[in-house]
């Protein structure tokens, strides 16, 4: 039987990092996935350029049953940190919008920027490794894998969560900390595109590929101003997925479809200027043509001229636009979702080294934590401050 100090499942984002950090603080370090290559889902990421943070990164942006719990990890290893190492191995970036940082040529750079603090950290990986059996006593944790047993002091889960199956996402990481009597809150998909309910869908499936910038509401308050997109199976863009996370089933979301103008303001100018010009291609002047002839498809637009439109008609207008209730049918689920909300109850875990309290030697850092980052870096950033605290304590 091999015997290592540390063994970290999963070679995603948390577990390469943290095993690279362990390894080069002296321990000796088993990474395990199942999959073929190690960061898969990075190598998806940020349309294949991997968004791997962002300058805004702090607590308030990460949905958890206990809000505080990220705020150690994230305040002793920061975005800045890993810009530094970024930085360090000549990854050029470039910042998005709203301070979310990409690579300049591809996502593999950081794969290949991982790879190397883990070797550098003399760390063993093995991929395409179906771990059977985990079991614990004094000496710690022996895992049963495909052929062979290992055994460490420590254990480190960052096996991810639910989302996207085809990139090898399992429910490994909760199963496992149930066998240990963890308790795990409920999971859910996340920065997940809305599908719409068949009347409503039929009436905008015209708008498929259209996007335009948005404020969007959910029923707790919360918004986000990015752009939407209409699609065949329903809502998507920047602003719909960061407000899926906040969406319950059965609730409505209010959008804002001119979030930069005034609409009764706009008319009314429009009005003393262009008195004879139709509603419609007033509107069409600051909202897509395609939805302004849906709109007035669906009846929702008076067919008349700016003179003609009443004071009734128009304030019915202005409402509908500037706050459009919208009821998902639901979302698209695991399969397309960015992340997994919900996961390893953060209550049983040290949130200075992710430790489990009632079970010696057992960690859990990244996606298979009850954290969950918004859209646009922060996901990532909750990966390496997780799995650095958790290096720090191992």
């Amino acid at each position: 039987m091999e015997k290592f100090d540390v063994i970290v499942i999963g070679a995603g984002a948390a577990g390469m990092f943290c095993a690279a950090q362990a390894g080069q603080r002296g321990l000796r370090v088993l990474l395990l996935d199942n999959g073929k290559k190690a960061g898969r889902k990075i190598l998806m990421s940020g349309g294949g350029r991997c968004n791997f943070t962002n300058l805004y990164a702090e607590p308030a942006a990460y949905l958890s049953q206990n809000p505080h719990f990220c705020k150690s990890a994230l305040a002793r290893y920061t975005q800045w940190d890993f810009i530094d190492l970024v930085n360090r191995h000549g990854i050029a970036w470039h910042e998005k919008t709203l301070g979310q940082l990409f690579c300049d040529d591809s996502a593999q750079q950081i794969v290949d920027l991982l790879l190397a603090e883990c070797e550098k950290g003399q760390v063993t990986l093995r991929l395409r490794t179906e771990i059977i059996s985990v079991e614990r006593d004094e000496a710690g944790y022996t895992l049963t894998l495909n052929g062979t047993t290992v055994q460490a002091a420590k254990l480190v889960v960052a096996s991810g969560g639910l989302s996207m199956p085809g990139l090898g996402a399992s429910p490994f990481g909760y199963q496992l900390a149930q066998q240990f009597g963890l308790e795990v809150l409920p999971t859910r998909a996340g920065l997940v595109p809305f599908t719409l309910h068949k009347p409503l869908l039929e009436q905008l499936q015209a708008l498929s590929g259209v996007a335009l910038p948005t404020t969007i509401t959910a029923q707790d308050g919360t918004l986000f101003k990015e752009a939407m997109l209409f699609t065949h199976r329903g809502l998507s863009g920047p602003a719909v997925l960061q407000i899926s996370s906040y969406w319950q089933a059965g609730e409505f979301v209010h959008v804002d479809l001119s979030p930069e103008t005034s609409l009764d303001d706009f008319i009314n100018v429009q009005r003393a200027a262009h008195p004879n010009l139709s509603l419609k291609n007033s509107l069409a002047k600051i909202l897509p043509k395609r939805l302004v002839e849906i709109l007035q498809l669906l009846q929702q637009l008076p067919d008349v001229s700016l003179k003609q439109l009443n004071s009734k008609q128009q304030a019915a207008l202005v409402t509908l636009l500037h706050h459009w209730p919208v009821q998902p049918n639901g979302t698209e689920g695991y399969r397309t979702a960015e992340v997994t909300l919900g996961g390893v109850d953060t209550a049983q875990l040290s949130s200075k080294t992710m430790e489990a309290k009632s079970v010696p030697g057992l960690h859990f850092i990244g996606e298979v934590v009850d954290v969950t980052g918004w859209l646009g870096g922060y996901n990532f950033q909750w990966a390496w401050s997780s799995a650095w605290a958790c290096a720090q304590g191992l």
